[in-house]
């Protein structure tokens, strides 16, 4: 058998000459366009050539020497009812963690969860590829769904509704952005609670405002809510932006304008998401024992990740049989005692960080470093979120790396990819307000605010799995070690894609006004899809029970699906195509987001 997978091996691995990965390969995509759009975008700028098949139902990629690998996508498991993103949104919990800071729940004006079932789709055939490449079957495929898609996008969320105890601070409505005196919106960010007062010292606060406010906008990453008090909201309403600017550069906290969808489009260059450029010849390509749901078996990960974008990305090659080492400060991460916990350990720490092992490192100390450099050395993959330009200055940039190990995949996921020169800090929140997500999440009619929900954070994380995927595929074909660079800036990038397009074509780029807005029933909620929407309005469910509700849509042909609003509810869900359970701690774990075959 070895000796029939290294001539596999051989096989594929074709000498490139480029930084795509798929040169050689084509696709031919079916299934529901919502879900494949990504698909099709990604694995043509990765080097397929691609086109769309209407007679099947799956995407089929090959060539190139490799095995056809297929993957099909779905909104949710059949009969399920979760036919569509708003289905989809409501049945997974992502309306009622999009709606905390309203009070209610409400829908995303944007696909983000087909969004994401696109990314895990590129993953699962990425990932099928280099299992081929390392000798494992020459045959197979996967399954997304955009219902698993939803449960891992706030998985977080479900892990603390399900701890031992419950939140540090209680969820209600509110949260930023702030406005000034002349009309400006803008989004605050600090992580330093001395920058926080001061920020706000200079702008005349009450002192009780400033200090009963730093800690629901110091968990809104966390609660998707941040009730903060209302003088600091009029303080703001009191001062013209460049005072509130000069207030920001003295204290070291920093704001950020929202910018429109029209604004954001002017400005689009067509980047890809992320960058792959390879480096230094490497070892050969490996052979190992992998199987379908496993190919990255008998690879070592190294993260220094901190919070969500790096920390997920790693998580998910995990997940595909990887085996992670967290590089974590000396005491450990300090986010590991985040409440609530469970079993004495964050339940939301748990949900991205299960199963990793973990090695204490002071990369300030030169001894520390190099013995970062030596478990560098045997690794294959190396990711970090850090600080732009720390690497560097720490001389672990991937320059430096690549010397200790040449067959390196480096991974950086950061907040703008060197692509934005009056980029702010690289955080969801700050991403959100300076691409227009904050416009494109809410439909006409309402404040183009950025949502609570930790939304580029998490699909900055799948793009950061994406790009370490086709950089261990353009390792294995070319014989090359590879750095990547994913950022918060390529996932928005993504997401806003559409409303970008009109944008740009003069249309207006936001929903209209009521967009997945969901209908009250006497005991909950209930979504219509997007296409029935518009009948199902016309209809009074408020005195109805959600069950009576949706019997009367559906007696009437509209599609329709009870809103979950209490994600613990989501354990015994019966429309979701994957079971949630408990990892050996107690705290609730989403199952996989791929079903491999």
């Amino acid at each position: 058998m070895a000796s029939s997978a290294t001539a596999r091996t051989a096989t594929v691995r074709r000498p490139l000459d480029t930084d795509r990965p798929l040169d050689a390969l084509r696709c031919d995509i079916g299934g529901p366009e919502a879900l494949t759009r990504v698909v099709s975008d990604h694995l043509r700028r990765l080097g397929a050539a691609t086109g769309r098949d209407g007679g099947r139902g799956d995407i089929a990629l090959g060539g190139g020497g490799f095995a056809p690998v297929t993957a099909r996508t779905a909104w949710g498991a059949a009969g399920s009812g979760v036919e569509d993103e708003a289905t989809a949104q409501a049945a997974t919990g992502v309306m009622a963690v999009h709606g905390r800071r309203h009070g209610a729940p409400r829908g995303l004006g944007v696909d983000c969860l087909a969004t994401a079932t696109g990314v895990l789709t590129v993953q699962g055939l990425l990932a099928g590829l280099i299992g081929q490449a390392r000798g494992g079957p020459r045959a197979g495929g996967c399954t997304t769904t955009a219902d698993r898609a939803g449960l891992l996008a706030v998985s977080q969320y479900v892990a603390a509704a399900g701890a031992d105890e419950p939140e540090a601070v209680d969820p209600a409505p509110g949260g930023p952005p702030f406005a000034s005196a002349d009309g400006v919106l803008f989004e605050l960010e600090t992580l330093d609670p001395g920058a926080w007062a001061e920020f706000w010292r200079a702008l005349e606060a009450p002192a009780d405002a400033i200090r009963a406010g730093w800690r629901p906008f110091q968990f809104r990453y966390a609660t998707a809510c941040a009730p903060l008090p209302a003088d600091l909201h009029e303080v703001t309403r009191r001062h013209a932006w460049a005072r509130i600017r000069r207030a920001a550069a003295l204290s070291g906290a920093e704001v950020c304008r929202l910018r429109t969808l029209a604004e954001r489009a002017g400005e689009d260059d067509g980047a890809d998401p992320w960058t792959l450029r390879a480096l230094g010849r490497g070892r050969p390509a490996t052979v190992a024992p992998v199987t379908a749901d496993r190919p990255l078996a008998g690879l070592t990960v190294l993260e220094a990740g901190r919070r969500i974008q790096a920390p997920l990305a790693a998580h998910l090659l995990g997940l595909l049989g990887a085996r992670v080492v967290r590089i974590e400060p000396p005491g450990g991460d300090p986010l590991r005692g985040m409440p609530p916990a469970c079993g004495g350990i964050s339940a939301r720490w748990l949900a991205l960080n299960r199963g990793k092992e973990a090695v204490e490192v002071d990369i300030k100390a030169p001894g520390d470093r190099s013995r970062l450099r030596e478990l560098v050395a045997d690794a294959d993959v190396f990711v970090h979120n850090w600080a732009p330009g720390r690497a560097a200055a720490l001389e672990l940039d991937a320059e430096h790396l690549a010397a200790v190990n040449p067959s390196l995949v480096y991974a950086y996921t950061g907040g703008w990819g060197d692509r934005l020169a009056d980029a702010p800090m690289g955080t969801d929140f700050m991403a959100q307000a300076r691409t227009g997500a904050g416009e494109a999440v809410h439909p006409a009619g309402e404040p183009p605010v950025p949502s609570l929900m930790t939304l580029l954070d998490v699909l900055g994380g799948l793009h950061g799995t994406e790009a370490v995927l086709a950089g261990l595929l353009l390792r294995e074909r070319a014989g090359r070690g590879v750095r990547v660079d994913s950022s918060l800036l390529g996932a928005a990038d993504t997401l806003l894609a559409p409303a970008l397009r009109r944008a740009a074509s003069g249309a207006d780029p936001r929903r209209p006004a009521g967009f997945r807005r969901p209908l009250r029933t006497s005991d909950g909620w209930i979504a219509p899809s997007d296409t029935c929407a518009p009948a199902a309005t016309a209809y009074d469910v408020s005195g109805l029970c959600t069950e009576d509700a949706l019997d009367q849509l559906r007696g009437h042909g509209l599609t329709a699906t009870a809103v979950t609003t209490d994600l613990a509810a989501l354990h015994h869900d019966p429309r979701l195509s994957g079971p949630i359970g408990r990892d050996a701690h107690g705290a609730p774990a989403v199952p996989d987001p791929w079903s491999f075959a």
